[in-house]
């Protein structure tokens, strides 16, 4: 990752393309590819569809970094109700075991991926009283407490599953109203964004509580992703509703930003942290803009300018960046998925 400070520069250097026959939202890297590719070095990709209506689809990529190509592998890609709003694959897998994929929606879902097939092992409902769930609206998977996922919900609550047994560790009114993203920090601390407009940090050694370190600044605009950074947990990033900001938090001074970035061109819609740099994060837009951006010491007085910055074809909806390849990150826009070096 170059690093300019004066300028930024392109990221054009290697870029793979995947093209979907319909539009592309959510996706997620493996950490292992067992019992999936011949080739162990291969990254397994899962992307899924964003078709309105009730019949989506989950499709499963190998990519091979060598010839820098994209394969769709036909046996493990399946039908999935409803767009997900998420798809994660388990953070810390054995090497040896078939990777578990979940994904949400209507309800959260664990799929195992094996040679020739992939199985649905558990459907969970986040309703005690109903056989329908409030829409999910985004699921975070504990890489310390591996059996351990968190999800949020339009109901204003957030959900603890415990995936071995099935059962839900704890459910908890989070927010005023809708909750959209949720963020595991430690392995009983997670963090989640509303419709309220404010951060929420939660320890599950206290659920009685919580501590809100972030409130927009505009009333009732609503904060839409969180991203907790694993590499440094002090910091945390957030993004508004329809804002061009992207929002650096240091839960250690709750309220104040320690940073701000906002040369993109319109709304921000996801971000990511670098998994192998407590200092870098990705952010992507509406204004079809990919930009990598390094935590300044101290702001100057005309504000950040990015590090790499990459332009899509369209507006991108979705970014990922690979923990087991660190220089590669994903973007979905259109009916596209892109990989980027960086």
């Amino acid at each position: 990752m170059e690093n300019s400070a004066q300028e930024s520069h392109h990221l054009a250097n290697n870029i793979v393309t995947y093209d979907s026959p319909y539009p592309l939202y959510s996706m997620s890297f493996s950490l292992s590819s067992a019992g999936i590719s011949r080739r162990s070095t291969d990254q397994i990709i899962a992307v899924g569809s964003f078709i309105e209506e009730y019949n989506n689809r989950v499709d499963i990529l190998s990519f091979d970094d060598e010839t820098l190509s994209l394969t769709l592998t036909p046996n493990l890609s399946f039908p999935h109700p409803y767009p997900p709003t998420k798809l994660m694959f388990q953070p810390s897998s054995s090497s040896s075991s078939p990777p578990l994929l979940a994904s949400s929606a209507d309800f959260l879902r664990l799929y195992s991926l094996k040679n020739d097939s992939t199985e649905l092992v558990s459907l969970l409902n986040n309703s005690k009283s109903s056989d329908f769930s409030a829409p999910l609206t985004s699921f975070d998977w504990n890489d310390m407490v591996p059996q351990r996922i968190g999800t949020s919900s339009i109901d204003t609550t957030c959900t603890i599953w415990d995936i071995e047994k099935c059962v839900v560790e704890t459910q908890l009114i989070a927010h005023d109203k809708e909750v959209y993203d949720i963020a595991w920090g430690e392995a009983g601390v997670f963090a989640s964004v509303s419709a309220d407009g404010s951060v929420r940090i939660f320890d599950l050694r206290d659920k009685e509580h919580s501590t809100i370190v972030y409130e927009s600044p505009e009333p009732d605009t609503p904060l839409l992703r969180l991203a907790w950074n694993k590499q440094d947990l002090r910091y945390m990033a957030t993004t508004l509703m329809d804002s061009n900001r992207v929002v650096i938090l240091d839960i250690r001074s709750p309220t104040m930003p320690v940073a701000e970035f906002d040369r993109h061109q319109a709304g921000v819609n996801a971000v990511a942290w670098a998994p192998q740099s407590g200092r870098h994060i990705c952010s992507v837009g509406d204004d079809a803009q990919a930009l990598i951006w390094e935590l300044p010491n101290v702001a100057g007085p005309n504000g950040i300018d990015p590090l790499s910055m990459y332009s899509a074809e369209s507006e991108i909806n979705q970014l990922q960046w690979s923990a087991a390849q660190p220089e590669w990150i994903s973007i979905a826009f259109s009916n596209k998925l892109q990989l980027l070096r960086v």
